[in-house]
């Protein structure tokens, strides 16, 4: 509610000073009461050419084009200041209705202004600080760019691409850490990953604003990793704190002042993260709220009915050739296996003489149909031999990646009972992302020390899967992703670099991120 009441104070204010603004420019003030036609009269009013207003008409170039109007409003009163234009730039809707009341600021027509010059270092702070200002907002609340940094979720996404991600389509979410280095998203750069970007004294409440639409099955979305609260910097987000306690124990981890990750050890400090500063993951949205979700021999049910998979979903399989096979490298390259997916093959050929590898079933019919292939099998070892436990890590369960559930997905108003068979399932909702002390005594559960036989969620839930299903820490493995956590939806591919060739794949740019659309 109090972000609503602001977003509405910046508009009435923007408005309230463009209307007095007219007025001293000789122009009738109803007009800034129009929305369209008020931006018309302003750009008139600074004297811009008629570029501005297609500019305008530009998704986040027209934030830009808004701020800069700002300060060429600033320029026909001969306000020309460094810190009032930054002013100008942060508080539009102070600054524009104190150059309209004010009796001390006086409109000049752009035609009559004399000529103003500014030094060279004040032109490049004027560019450093509207550049900044409209890139945060932008980054904010509009677009951002995300890389794909993991191999999750090809073939629909691939390592290298380049997305961008749109913030209005579910709703753009209000920061919920203020102070920040702009423009960093939780580790300050060249400080190998041990320094954080942002300071965590001002937690301002979640509150998003209407988006375009709800998420849809199907949807490729890009969210805050919910198991990231508590990081292990030698680690990020390649191994959860959780899993590592799990392993060490949690004394070895809280004391560990470096941790071995492959062949080095690395410096290692324990943060605790707030929502929106921990690390970016992209899946697909799977499971909505209130749905029963369960996944049977590979194919997932949703309500009691199979669902669709993506055209360029991954199983696992073990490719077996024939002694006198020629260049397997190349053979594998060829049909679109990436190089990481080989050299790791390459470890677990040990065990069969074979090439376990994620595969399509387009790739898996390409492979049957070369002569140097003697078998392609389907991997049964990934459900039988799970390296990482699943959620809710009860091993009774005996739940895999290719066998999990059913499970119900919490949905926000929704009211549950609460027992020995689903507390361990929605306990991490219940006191870690809904903020309550939740306590077993017993066969009595207490919900901020008042016994709870019942609970109402207070968000929705999320269940997020990669494509490439045998090699994705997903909701199989960490559980449901809330709400507060989703940060938009990828739209477009605009640059795509194969990693292991360095080669720019033109094929991809521009490319819609959803290969269900």
């Amino acid at each position: 509610m109090v972000y609503d009441i602001l977003l509405v104070l910046y508009f009435v204010g923007c408005i309230l000073g463009l209307w007095f603004i007219f007025k001293k420019a000789g122009v009738a003030p109803w007009k800034a009461l129009i929305p369209v036609y008020n931006i018309v009269v302003w750009i008139k009013v600074c004297g811009k050419k008629w570029q501005w207003y297609i500019y305008f008409l530009i998704p986040a170039i027209n934030i830009f084009t808004f701020l800069l109007l700002v300060v060429e409003t600033a320029k026909v009163f001969r306000r020309y200041g460094f810190w009032e234009q930054t002013f100008a730039v942060i508080f539009p809707y102070i600054y524009l209705p104190m150059l309209g009341l004010s009796k001390k600021f006086e409109y000049t027509n752009p035609k009559d202004l004399p000529p103003h010059r500014i030094g060279k270092v004040r032109d490049w702070l004027d560019a450093i600080v509207f550049a900044l200002v409209a890139a945060v907002i932008i980054r904010g609340m509009v677009i951002e760019f995300y890389n794909i940094p993991s191999s999750s979720m090809e073939k629909s996404l691939l390592v290298g691409d380049y997305l961008m991600v749109s913030k209005i389509t579910y709703g753009p979410r209000v920061t919920m850490t203020p102070l920040a280095v702009p423009l960093v998203h939780n580790v300050m750069p060249l400080s190998k990953g041990q320094m954080e970007s942002y300071l965590p004294w001002i937690k301002l409440p979640y509150h998003r604003y209407p988006g375009l639409r709800k998420i849809k099955r199907f949807d490729p979305v890009v969210f805050n990793f919910p198991a990231g609260d508590t990081v292990c910097t030698a680690w990020q987000s390649n191994r959860t704190f959780h899993d590592l306690v799990e392993e060490m124990g949690y004394d070895n981890v809280m004391n560990a002042k470096t941790m071995q990750v492959g062949p080095q050890q690395v410096t290692n400090h324990i943060r605790v993260r707030p929502v929106d500063k921990r690390e970016n993951f992209v899946k697909r949205c799977i499971g909505l709220p209130g749905d029963d979700l369960q996944i049977f021999e590979q194919d997932v049910i949703i309500n009691g009915t199979p669902v669709a998979f993506p055209p360029d979903v991954e199983f696992t399989y073990y490719v077996i050739f024939k002694p006198s096979a020629g260049n397997i490298h190349k053979e594998l390259r060829k049909i679109g296996v990436s190089e990481e997916d080989i050299t790791t093959a390459s470890y677990y050929a040990n065990d069969i003489d074979g090439y376990r590898l994620p595969l399509t079933n387009a790739m898996v019919d390409k492979l049957r149909k070369n002569p140097s292939v003697m078998r392609v099998v389907p991997d049964i070892i990934a459900d039988n031999d799970e390296q990482f436990p699943l959620y809710p890590y009860n091993a009774d369960l005996c739940w895999t990646v290719d066998n999990y559930g059913p499970i119900h997905i919490p949905a926000k108003g929704e009211t549950i009972d609460l027992t020995e068979k689903n507390l361990e399932m929605y306990w991490r909702v219940i006191s870690v992302y809904e903020n309550n002390k939740l306590e077993r005594k017993g066969n009595q559960v207490f919900i901020n020390s008042k016994e709870a036989k019942t609970y109402t969620f207070k968000q929705d839930y999320y269940f997020m899967m990669g494509d490439n299903r045998h090699n994705s820490a997903d909701s199989r493995f960490w559980g449901f992703v809330p709400e507060d956590h989703i940060v938009g939806t990828p739209l477009f591919i605009i640059f795509s670099k194969d990693k292991d060739t360095g080669k720019i794949r033109f094929n991809r740019m521009f490319k819609s991120a959803n290969s269900m659309i």
